[in-house]
């Protein structure tokens, strides 16, 4: 049975369900702040975990996660649980948002979600920039947004603009956000309320975009 938690209003037009990265869980400091954000800009967002995941909170145990392909089934299946009314955008952190891509157009051709948000997409193994995890994003026909912060070890500004990707993608780039889409403020003069903030002010637009 999966277990969700939720923020944001009950009746607000568009659901978001959002997966973990690979290494955090549901309640991460990072998906607990974007949750936050996004609820209050006006999303109904719903956290799920993997069971993986799930099981590290009873056995304590840290085993590394699955592949990604393997946890397609369990994705689709907290779609089925949560039963969203309204429009669903699924996505999520890292991972999650991966995940999330690989099961999106079918899903959108048969009217089940209206887009795809992925937070930190985890372009490549950090480290190997020729492991490329980008084949299935080169046709994607489900409208999606990616958050990225530029200097993210998984897929920077520089090397994501090589890539060949989907005209249905839109990139939001967060000036020196890392992988958690945190800026060095020093360095770039935002904070990370600051980037939180924007990445939820374009969502929700976003979003609003997708029902017209």
């Amino acid at each position: 049975m999966t277990q969700f938690l939720f923020d944001g209003p009950e009746n607000a037009p568009v659901t978001l369900l959002l997966a973990h990265g690979a290494g955090a869980p549901m309640d991460s400091a990072a998906l607990n702040a974007i949750a936050a954000v996004l609820a209050t800009a006006g999303l109904r967002v719903a956290r799920f975990e993997f069971g993986y995941m799930a099981a590290r909170r009873t056995s304590g145990e840290r085993r590394p996660p699955p592949r990604a392909e393997t946890l397609m089934p369990e994705y689709i299946a907290a779609i089925d649980a949560l039963a969203a009314r309204g429009p669903l955008i699924i996505g999520g952190k890292s991972m999650g948002g991966r995940v999330a891509s690989m099961i999106a157009d079918p899903l959108h051709a048969s009217q089940r979600i209206a887009g795809l948000l992925c937070l930190g997409y985890p372009f490549h193994p950090t480290g190997k920039p020729q492991q490329l995890r980008t084949a299935h994003l080169a046709d994607l026909n489900t409208p999606a947004l990616i958050v990225q912060g530029t200097r993210d070890p998984f897929g920077t500004r520089e090397e994501v603009a090589t890539y060949r990707l989907s005209k249905s993608i839109e990139i939001l780039w967060l000036e020196d956000g890392d992988h958690d889409l945190k800026p060095r403020k020093a360095i770039s003069g935002f904070s990370a309320a600051d980037h939180l903030r924007t990445m939820a002010d374009r969502v929700a637009a976003w979003s609003k975009e997708l029902q017209h």
